[in-house]
């Protein structure tokens, strides 16, 4: 069970073992999904409609993007930035989770509510979201540059990426986006952590004889049925958030097509819906979505199968 759970005081798991789960269950996830990455990043960078019929329109389909980056850039394009991906996931699965065991507990033990409650993991899971969105935003900032990037490519390494941002643009280059993303990622990871909850209890009401039998499989349709909500339900910031962190990157997707400044949050949406109307606030909703159903899926997946392998191995110890 993701979270404090007062009545599974068997489950011994400690700080440091939630930390790890968290950590490599984001790492696996990561390079599973990373292409799926690449393509909603392009399409929500994309100022032309995603359609056929917009001539001007460099990617307007998941299939035809992918073709056309393979074709242009070949097939590490769609492990651009995976470095800073994965120092991203490691970071911040780590510090999600271990915080949200540790809120949870909290709130068990300091309040008359119920730990398993939707309204607690609502809280708990976007307080913890937010502490590992300040922890790892800066390489969330280097991920986007190196996944919007064309050919030739602006930086080579990600240490030229570092040390040019912070010359050209100043340190607070790495906090860009930071505040869509923080009032984005508080809804958004309370509803994976309370719709996984309650979809798990959905699915042992509905199959009760079947609930410990397909445990890893109903770990995993759960956190992809989260996913799928909180991402539909939070979207549009998620997109404002991607177009602030390419501010002042303008030059390096030249060749994607038309390009825009935008001086914060409020005129970014101004601008996406006076120029592009209320479907360019879910433009790369899609991939996205596909996206957001296998990642969350897979990190609840990974973390609680790992979290079951420690507690089983420190059975066999004992």
């Amino acid at each position: 069970m993701v979270g404090y759970d007062p009545q599974a005081d068997g489950r011994n798991i400690s700080s440091s073992e939630v930390a790890v789960a968290g950590s490599v269950s984001g790492l696996v996830t990561r390079v599973m999904i990373s292409p799926l990455d690449v393509i909603k990043i392009r399409f929500q960078l994309q100022i032309e409609r995603l359609s056929r019929s917009d001539p001007s329109a460099k990617y307007h389909g998941i299939l035809q993007a992918a073709r056309q980056i393979l074709l242009e850039e070949g097939p590490t394009a769609f492990w651009k930035g995976h470095v800073p991906a994965q120092l991203l996931s490691i970071g911040y699965g780590a510090v999600q989770f271990l915080s949200f065991e540790l809120l949870t507990e909290l709130v068990h033990r300091a309040s008359r509510y119920d730990a398993r409650d939707f309204s607690v993991h609502f809280v708990c899971g976007g307080l913890s979201a937010s502490a590992a969105t300040l922890a790892v935003h800066p390489v969330d900032v280097l991920r986007t540059r190196f996944a919007a990037q064309g050919e030739p490519k602006v930086y080579k390494t990600l240490r030229d990426a570092v040390v040019t941002m912070y010359r050209t643009e100043g340190p607070l280059v790495f906090y860009k986006g930071l505040n869509p993303t923080l009032i984005a990622i508080f809804p958004y990871a309370g509803f994976q952590f309370s719709f996984y909850s309650a979809l798990k209890h959905v699915h042992e009401w509905l199959m009760p004889a079947k609930g410990k039998k397909n445990e890893n499989l109903k770990n995993l349709l759960c956190g992809s049925g989260a996913g799928v909500i909180s991402k539909t339900l939070t979207y549009p910031l998620d997109l404002f958030k991607k177009r602030l962190q390419v501010g002042g990157f303008e030059q390096a997707r030249a060749t994607f097509g038309q390009v825009r400044s935008y001086r914060g949050l409020l005129d970014c949406a101004q601008q996406v819906l006076r120029e592009e109307g209320p479907r360019g606030f879910f433009k790369g909703l899609s991939p996205s979505l596909l996206k957001a159903a296998l990642s969350t899926g897979f990190v609840f997946f990974w973390y609680e199968l790992f979290c079951n392998l420690f507690h089983h191995m420190k059975k066999v110890d004992s």
